[in-house]
Formats: C-alpha cells, sequence, structure tokens
C-alpha cells in the first residue's frame, strides 16, 4: 500500500513538473509561478545580558593564529611589520580618514537642522527611540519598572538618541602600552570615529599623535623601537603633553560651516546628510580593516587600537571574575557607530495613523539617522529595502485574521 502511495506521489510530481515547463515555454514572466522567498531581512535580536556578542573572527581561528605566533616566537629572527602594525601610516588611507572626518561634520551639521524640525522622542523607560508624529503604540517596553500593558512613557529627545557618540581613549602612541586603571582620569575620551581619524593620519592639535619615520621592529614577539632610544632629531618627546588637554579642549561636532541652504530647506539638509551618513560608515569600514578596534563582549566600551584598555570599568556578565576587566573582541561597525532602529514609517503624511501592536509583524525597521532624513523627503536606497520592508501591504486591523 505505501508502495503504491510512493508511486502515485512521484507520477504526480512529473506530472506538475511538465505542466511548469510548458507555462513557463509561454509565460514572459518567470517569477509569475516561482517565488525567491521573502525579501524582508530580519534584524539581529537583541542579547540577554548574560550572552555575549558575536564574534568577528571565530575561536578556532583565534586559537590557531596563537599557536602560529607562539612557535615563531621561540626562533630569535626579525620579523618585518607592514603598516600600521609597524607604527607607519597607511598613506593610501589618509585621503579616506580625512574625507570620513569631515563627512562626520557635516552630517552633525545636517541632523541637527532636521531634529529642530522632525521630532524625535525617547522612552524613559526602556530608552526606545520614535522618530515623528504620532506615536507609535506598539508594547515592547519590557524593562524594571515599565507598566503591565508594556507601553512607553514618552518624552522629548535630541540628537544624542538619534546618532549617540561612542567614546574612546585617545592613545598618542597607538602600538604603546594600554592605558592602565590609574590613568582612567588622566587620559581623555573622545568619539571612537575621531580617533580612529587620529590613528589613520589626521593631525588635531588638540590631540597629538605620534607620527615615526621609521618602523618598529619585532624579534621574538618582543617590539624594538628604536627611534626611542636613538632619537634621530633635536626635538624631545619629553616636552609632549600625551594626556590631559583640558584646558584647550574643544568640541569635535563643532565645525558647523555653512552648507550654502536655505534655512528652511529641510530635504536639501537632509540629502547632505543621508549622503554623509552613507560615506561616514563606507570610510569607516575601510579604516577598520586596517586599524584594529576591539570592543567589549558583553558591554559597549570601544577602545580604538591593537589592544584593548586595562581599565576595570565593565559591570556586565560576570565581571567579578575578569576583576572588572572587558572582554576584549574584535569590534564591527555597529560598535563604532551604533544604528538605532526606529520602527518605519511608510507614508507619515497621507497616513497619519500611528502604529499599532497587532500589526508589529508588518512593520519594517530603519536606523534613526535613516529614518530621520527618509521623513525629511530623502529616497532612501536600495541597501536599506529589505528592512524597511516596503514591498509589504499592510492590513488593517479588521483584516489581519484573512492574512494567510
Amino acid at each position: 500500500m505505501s508502495h503504491r502511495r510512493i508511486l502515485n506521489i512521484s507520477n504526480l510530481h512529473k506530472m506538475f513538473l511538465q505542466s511548469c515547463d510548458v507555462k513557463l515555454n509561454k509565460s514572459p514572466h518567470l517569477y509569475a509561478l516561482f517565488s525567491s522567498g521573502s525579501t524582508c531581512l530580519e534584524l539581529p535580536r537583541k542579547l540577554i545580558k548574560f550572552e555575549r556578542k558575536p564574534m568577528v573572527t571565530s575561536v578556532n581561528q583565534l586559537k590557531r593564529q596563537a599557536r602560529l605566533e607562539k612557535h615563531k616566537r621561540l626562533t630569535v629572527k626579525e620579523v618585518t611589520l607592514t603598516p600600521p602594525e609597524n607604527g607607519l601610516l597607511v598613506k593610501r588611507l589618509i585621503l579616506i580618514a580625512h574625507q570620513v572626518l569631515a563627512a562626520r561634520a557635516q552630517l552633525f551639521h545636517s541632523l541637527s537642522r532636521v531634529v529642530a524640525s522632525i521630532p524625535v522622542y525617547s522612552c524613559s523607560l526602556c530608552g526606545e527611540v520614535h522618530v515623528g508624529h504620532p506615536l507609535h503604540k506598539i508594547k515592547t517596553c519590557n524593562v524594571t519598572g515599565s507598566p503591565k500593558s508594556k507601553e512607553h512613557v514618552w518624552e522629548r529627545g535630541g540628537m544624542e538618541h538619534v546618532l549617540p557618540v561612542v567614546e574612546s581613549f585617545h592613545l598618542y602612541d597607538r602600538i604603546g602600552r594600554a592605558v592602565t586603571h590609574n590613568e582612567r582620569l588622566l587620559v581623555d575620551r573622545i568619539p571612537a570615529i575621531v580617533e580612529l581619524c587620529i590613528q589613520a593620519g589626521v593631525d588635531i592639535p588638540e590631540y597629538p599623535a605620534r607620527r615615526r619615520d621609521f618602523p618598529v621592529y619585532q624579534v621574538a614577539g618582543r617590539m624594538m623601537d628604536f627611534e626611542r632610544r636613538f632619537p634621530h632629531n633635536n626635538s624631545s618627546i619629553k616636552e609632549v603633553d600625551t594626556y590631559g588637554f583640558w584646558g584647550n579642549k574643544r568640541k569635535l561636532i563643532e565645525d558647523k560651516k555653512s552648507l550654502s541652504l536655505p534655512y528652511n530647506d529641510i530635504q536639501g539638509f537632509a540629502t547632505r546628510g543621508m549622503e554623509a551618513w552613507e560615506k561616514m560608515r563606507a570610510g569607516a569600514i575601510t579604516l577598520m580593516k586596517k586599524y584594529g578596534v576591539q570592543t567589549c563582549g558583553y558591554c559597549p566600551e570601544v577602545q580604538v587600537g591593537p589592544m584593548g584598555h586595562r581599565v576595570r570599568q565593565c559591570y556586565a556578565y560576570k565581571h567579578q571574575m575578569r576583576d572588572g576587566q572587558h572582554a576584549w573582541q574584535e569590534a564591527t561597525i555597529d560598535d563604532l557607530i551604533p544604528p538605532v532602529y526606529v520602527w518605519h514609517v511608510q507614508d507619515p503624511q497621507h497616513h497619519p495613523e500611528p502604529l499599532v501592536d497587532g500589526l508589529r509583524r508588518y512593520y519594517g525597521k530603519l536606523p534613526a539617522v535613516v529614518e530621520l532624513f527618509a521623513q525629511a523627503g530623502v529616497c532612501v536606497g536600495d541597501g536599506y529595502s529589505k528592512v524597511m520592508r516596503e514591498d509589504i501591504a499592510v492590513p488593517e486591523l479588521n483584516e489581519e485574521k484573512l492574512v494567510v
């Protein structure tokens, strides 16, 4: 009996394939019969407090690299390093670093003007962000102290909620020793993207960095810096104050050069800001391929450089076992420039109804910066099409039960 069923199923399958072949030869649109699957992209879920961030390099590969380095240290010979591991700059990335810093200044200037026109709200309990008006009614406030209905308690937000600034310790010598716990109040903390540009070749007088003329060598696992032992010029390194520039410190968001646009041209500011956002992220990804950036696996701490600092200020999962030290791992672009994802409103002008909780699976999300510029009239690129779900028709509440 089972053998006959299997034969019947196989015959029906062959007949179905033959009929599909006939229809495909007649139909000019191949996608009329077959679907390539859902075009939506699910965002990475929010990690629980005891979960570690996904690692860029697998643990097995890190162990393999450590074994190779240990084997190399056993043989006493000189190892030739390449920039930037040897202390020199990568010349082709200096221009990119200047472009990233200029794009950051332009982004903050455009963002400050758009935020003044389009309201930004933040939940006072969980910190969720919403762009535009009216406020959504999606019940996702699930923290200690939140109401039983899980509804958000909204308050007016600002630029710091749309584009949070991640800070890092400024290093005078990027291949020198790490910042210790006793130096945590002496070394300046600046935005991590600015520190990345400084290490890549941008010179800022308020935050000096050491620029070598001769490379550093590695012998049996130890770094040999001949410039420090035999200086080639008369200028002494001791004259440079490597940290503590509190007297002449200035903000780095302050480069508000005029964009030669009318003050009421919100769409023009948003277009310039969107271009600066894409240029800053693309340039930062290029720099991070050569200049290392470290992040803690359990907290949002970031340190730009080949290694993490030694400040004991981690209060995340099992920090007692690490004596407050951070669990350093390789960082990604989202750790350096965190995108605050918000619910995407498809057409806020023609459909001013708020987003409801019953239809949340039909709504898309966008980074808060991109959503802010999209509501200002900017056409978002194809890179966000799978996240914003523009191709999904949102049904009404009384039609939701009929959706297959």
